[in-house]
Order: C-alpha cells, then sequence, then structure tokens
C-alpha cells in the first residue's frame, strides 16, 4: 500500500470510529468531545496528528464509554456533559446591580458574564465529610469549589486536604459561620482574615474568594474583605438540594454562567446525601443543556 494510501485508509477508521461516538452522543443531547477533566484541572484541546487520528478515535470513544458507565454506576440518567476550554481572556466582572456597597470594593454577584452554556457548582460550609462525594465527583469529572468555615473544617482537615488534592479550590466561608453585618469591622475582619490564614495554613494558599454567611454583608464586609487579599464575592442564583433545586431569578431556570449553591449535608440535616444531591443537580443542569465549568478559570 502506497504512503498516501494507507493515510487515507486510517483516516477512514477514524472518522468510522468518531461515528460510533457522535451517534450515542447525539442520544445523549450532548456531542462528542474530549471527557471531562477531573475537577480543577483543564482540558485539552488539540487536533490529532493525521498519523495518529485512528488511536485519537478510539480515546475518544474508550472516554465515552467510560462516562457513561461512571453515570450509570452514580445513578445519573445521562453523562455531564464536557465543559468548553477556559477562556482565554477572562469576563469582566462587575458587582450585580442592587448588591453594591460602596466604589473600590470586590465585586459582589451571582451569575459570570458569559455566552457559553456553562455553571458553576460552589458547597459551603463543611459539615458533611462523605468519601463518596470525593470518589464521585473524581470519577464524573465534575468541577466545583469549596468554601469552608474553619469551625467545620477543623474536625478532618484531611478531608479537605483530599478533595484540595484532586483539584478542588478551597475558598474562604468565615471561621465561624456569623451573621456579618451584626459585628464591628473589626469583628468581621478577623473572621475573613483568620479564615484566610487557617486556609493558607493547612492547604497552602491565601483564597481569593470569599462567600458571606447567608449571603449577608454590609460595606464594612467588603472593605475587611479587601484588607485580607479577597478579589471577588461570588453569591448564587440557584441553590441545590438532594430533592429540589430552589431559583433566585423570577423565570426559574439556569442561565450561563449561574452560580449554583450546594451544602456539605447529610440526612441529618436534608432528605438525602451530598451523593443524592449531586444526582438532582447534574438531572437540572445536564437536563438542561448545560456543563459544570471551573469557576477559578473565568476569575
Amino acid at each position: 500500500m502506497t504512503e498516501k494510501g494507507g493515510r487515507q485508509a486510517r483516516v477512514a477508521l477514524a472518522v468510522l470510529l468518531v461515528a460510533a461516538v457522535g451517534p450515542a452522543c447525539a442520544a445523549e443531547g450532548k456531542p462528542a468531545g474530549n471527557p471531562a477533566p477531573a475537577p480543577g484541572q483543564q482540558r485539552e484541546y488539540q487536533a490529532a496528528p493525521a498519523g495518529s487520528l485512528a488511536e485519537y478515535a478510539e480515546r475518544l470513544r474508550r472516554s465515552h464509554v467510560a462516562r457513561i458507565a461512571a453515570a450509570q454506576k452514580w445513578g445519573l440518567v445521562q453523562p455531564p456533559l464536557p465543559a468548553p476550554p477556559p477562556p482565554a481572556v477572562k469576563p469582566e466582572i462587575k458587582t450585580r446591580k442592587g448588591f453594591e456597597a460602596g466604589p473600590g470594593l470586590p465585586p459582589v454577584f451571582t451569575t459570570v458574564p458569559v455566552k457559553e452554556r456553562v455553571v458553576f457548582l460552589t458547597m459551603d460550609d463543611g459539615a458533611e465529610k462523605d468519601p463518596k462525594l470525593l470518589r464521585m465527583m473524581t470519577e464524573l469529572g465534575i468541577p466545583y469549589s469549596a468554601f469552608l468555615s474553619d469551625y467545620l473544617v477543623r474536625e478532618d482537615y484531611g478531608y479537605f486536604k483530599k478533595m484540595q488534592d484532586q483539584g478542588v479550590s478551597l475558598q474562604n466561608h468565615t471561621l465561624n459561620h456569623p451573621y456579618l453585618p451584626s459585628l464591628s469591622y473589626a469583628e468581621q475582619q478577623h473572621e475573613i482574615c483568620g479564615q484566610q490564614a487557617l486556609i493558607e495554613k493547612h492547604f497552602g494558599k491565601r483564597p481569593p474568594l470569599f462567600r458571606p454567611p447567608y449571603g449577608s454583608y454590609n460595606g464594612e464586609t467588603l472593605r475587611a474583605a479587601k484588607s485580607c487579599g479577597i478579589k471577588a464575592v461570588p453569591l448564587w442564583a440557584a441553590e441545590a438540594f438532594p430533592d429540589r433545586m430552589e431559583w433566585r431569578e423570577w423565570d426559574r431556570d439556569l442561565h450561563p454562567g449561574d452560580i449554583i449553591l450546594t451544602h456539605f449535608r447529610g440526612r441529618g440535616d436534608w432528605k438525602g446525601t451530598m451523593p443524592d444531591m449531586i444526582r438532582q443537580v447534574m438531572k437540572t443542569v445536564t437536563g438542561k443543556g448545560y456543563a459544570v465549568a471551573r469557576l477559578e478559570d473565568y476569575l
């Protein structure tokens, strides 16, 4: 066989392999493509050399099969949709109208301004430390961000170190989860800066993001946060529970760039486990044609 003929045969084989993946993806309402990365890892998109098209297509097929198997294992009707690569230029984040507290302060927002059909999953506090959650999120390749309060995390720093090692970013949710507007500036600064220091001590990095407990803050909260090195204050547009979703917006729907809040909770606090909650949120997210992306890649 000539070199040209061999190349044509390899291309034809690649097309057949991709075709084997494509219809299954289409049947699930999603495009064929690279598998979802482990949380915190950037996806690699690159053209395969002509000589390796068949191998590339085979990797796609195997990745798709693995995604289906992981979804079935964890009780998902559909595998999570793969997120697009992170933006080359990050969107400009501005404080949401009605959430202003003064000029020059970290922006407060509920949605990241993007056009892609991506949303962002965040988890607050640290009360429940379910090892199944770590396995589930890693095997499904779903990225998320954890906003931690030390009074709950200190029971098991190792659990959250495992989470960090899997690529999850650990952010600030105060030391003791107080209602911040009731505190003085000095007290608020202690809650925020103190948590910055503890996260750095136990996990090696001071967080750039801060979420006030209950989503409640005032101008002094944001000034204190800025003094502690906080760059942005993401709130949320929707909240996930094991049995339902709750919505901030009047249309009770997802929108590109929405931030989803949930909590580290178990059966003692709500009707289900953390894997139950993930099944609920992914049923909604995937069913509406959205992928979960990594929040920190956009900020």
